[in-house]
């Protein structure tokens, strides 16, 4: 269980380090250029990761308490693959994603009651007139922007013909790329984290004939 608790406190501890630094030392839409492709561009969202989001209160209600229904049953889901000694990849892809979530889960519970509003000028923690919002309702900060191919499509590509394109164009945060690493090896190691059932047997049975000095065409 020591993996696991490690990885989620390295990137909740990384997550949170950035977001307030930047919250208070960036004013809203602030940026620092560092190269052309990696940019710290101060932003917030209402939603989920890369920026997407529901509108209106309720739909930051239903999106909050929605994100805590996942994260509960992510932890559950990791807890069920320690005690069964899974994989250390998938107990490691799971363990970012459970971190990665709990941290925006973090702004949007409690950035609301704790910073004051960063459009024009730099929050302030805890400041003495409350937070710019209630419980559940803040923001999540995003700053982190790799622009890495700018241009235009050409003139003959349907709608977005001559329009101006970039790649990479989401802000996002450490919380997002956490969670997008955990599901990109998921994606790419599935058949070694969950081995077929046939597979298993396979391994099963080559195992008792090791153990009772037969091979399997000898049984």
């Amino acid at each position: 269980m020591k993996r696991p608790l490690l990885i989620i406190f390295l990137v909740l501890l990384i997550d949170q380090v950035v977001k307030i630094y930047v919250k208070t030392h960036f004013v809203l839409g602030e940026e620092h250029r560092f190269t052309s492709w990696f940019i710290i561009h101060f932003t917030e969202n209402n939603g989920m990761a890369y920026g997407m989001q529901f509108s209106g209160q309720y739909g930051k209600i239903f999106l909050s308490i929605f994100r805590i229904a996942a994260v509960a049953a992510i932890g559950w889901y990791l807890r069920d693959l320690v005690i069964k000694k899974a994989h250390v990849g998938l107990i490691t892809s799971i363990s970012l994603i459970f971190a990665g979530a709990l941290g925006n889960i973090i702004d949007s519970a409690f950035y609301g009651m704790i910073f004051s509003d960063s459009t024009y000028d730099l929050a302030h923690l805890f400041p003495p007139g409350g937070g710019y919002a209630s419980f559940l309702h803040g923001k999540v900060v995003d700053m982190l922007y790799f622009p890495l191919i700018e241009g235009h499509f050409p003139t003959w590509v349907p709608i977005w013909g001559s329009e101006e394109f970039i790649f990479f164009r989401p802000v996002f945060n450490c919380s997002d790329s956490a969670i997008t690493i955990g599901v990109l090896l998921i994606l790419l190691f599935q058949r070694k984290y969950y081995p077929r059932k046939e597979e298993n047997q396979t391994i099963d049975s080559a195992s008792n004939s090791d153990k009772s000095g037969e091979s399997p065409q000898n049984i």
